[in-house]
């Protein structure tokens, strides 16, 4: 069997100490991060301190109303 690999990795880096699934939690879920658009995030700050509530928790919110629209209109 043949374990040389030609795929670009410069030789100074070494992973023979890694350790496959170091991390890897079972069932865990990623929070991907979501960018909104500068003009949209600004307005959505100005809400959240008006309601006195965090950012995410004022987008969750608008979010899911938006969802059960959705799902209303179906």
């Amino acid at each position: 069997m043949n374990t040389t690999h030609d795929d670009d990795m410069p030789d100074e880096i070494d992973f023979s100490k890694g350790v496959r699934g170091k991390f890897f939690k079972p069932g865990m879920r990623l929070n991907l991060p979501v960018y909104l658009e500068h003009e949209v995030q600004d307005r959505l700050v100005t809400l959240a301190s008006a309601k006195g509530v965090d950012l995410s928790a004022l987008v969750n919110d608008l979010l899911r109303k938006d969802i059960e629209l959705i799902e209303m209109a179906r």
